[in-house]
């Protein structure tokens, strides 16, 4: 995942894998919750890379993942399941952060985890060819 220090926006993708790894131990320790949380975080700070090399940025995450999905899914400049996948990222942090029970399984981590590691690399290509 570790790209050489080729562009700005290369700060924000490695706090994103950063992150990744720490969802990686966290879910380790079965603490699925926190893992969930990095795991949004993970992708969301993949998705403002993204969106700061267009030049924009957003002071909500609502805003930032509605500004990914206008620009990077509709346009189709990458996957639109990347925008889905931030999405329900979201909604699994909220849980894992907000609820007492969270009803997160071990399964649904399994499903960020992969998600957060393949957007990472899709933004990274992506940020490589401007």
């Amino acid at each position: 995942m570790k790209a050489s220090q080729s562009n700005p926006y290369e700060p924000l993708l490695e706090k994103a894998e950063r992150f990744i790894r720490s969802a990686e131990l966290l879910s380790a320790e079965d603490d699925l919750d926190s893992a969930a949380s990095r795991l949004y975080y993970a992708m969301f700070f993949t998705a403002q890379a993204l969106l700061q090399a267009l030049g924009l940025t957003f002071s909500s995450h609502r805003a930032t993942i509605s500004a990914f999905g206008q620009h990077f899914s509709k346009t189709k400049k990458l996957d639109p399941r990347f925008h889905k996948a931030l999405l329900d990222a979201f909604d699994q942090r909220q849980l894992g952060d907000y609820a007492v029970v969270s009803g997160l399984h071990k399964e649904d981590i399994e499903i960020l985890l992969a998600d957060a590691i393949s957007f990472l690399d899709a933004g990274r290509e992506y940020l490589k060819h401007l």
